[in-house]
């Protein structure tokens, strides 16, 4: 596949993330930050926003399948994820665990239950389409394409 193609599915999933509030503006400015200098830097930092997400995800539902549920545990829990998914851009992660401590500060389990698994749904959703960037950014690296947003560094 050529460079030119590689491009335009570059450019059509990030436009979809974006249309469909999987990312906000917070993930341009981390885009921003990768130059030359450091050229792995957004795949560093999604990577470890994934190894992250994974540990909090298996801490949560740990934690729910508690009885009783400490609320305050599963509270920081949630703080603990919104903020990491913050500050990626994972935009509806981010709302879904808004909602989550909602039913955390009203004690509902069921609530909670259900809010863990939309969580879930979100973060592998935003994390196969953030996979698929990657790849799509190595293929048009390797074989000597430049990404959109590192022209001119």
């Amino acid at each position: 596949m050529d460079v030119a193609k590689l491009l335009q599915q570059h450019v059509d999933l990030m436009d979809d993330m974006f249309k469909e509030g999987l990312l906000d503006e917070q993930f341009n400015q981390l885009q921003q930050l990768q130059d030359e200098s450091n050229p792995n830097f957004l795949e560093e930092v999604v990577s470890l926003f994934f190894e992250d997400s994974q540990r909090i995800l298996e801490n949560m539902t740990e934690t729910i399948g508690k009885d009783p549920i400490d609320y305050k545990v599963i509270d920081s829990q949630v703080h603990q994820f919104k903020g990491s998914s913050s500050s990626i851009g994972a935009q509806r992660v981010k709302n879904v665990c808004v909602t989550f401590r909602t039913y955390c500060d009203k004690e509902d389990k069921k609530g909670c239950q259900d809010a863990l698994e939309e969580v879930g749904e979100e973060y592998n959703l935003i994390k196969k389409k953030l996979e698929t960037m990657l790849e799509l950014e190595k293929q048009i690296v390797a074989i000597g394409g430049t990404l959109p947003f590192m022209e001119g560094c």
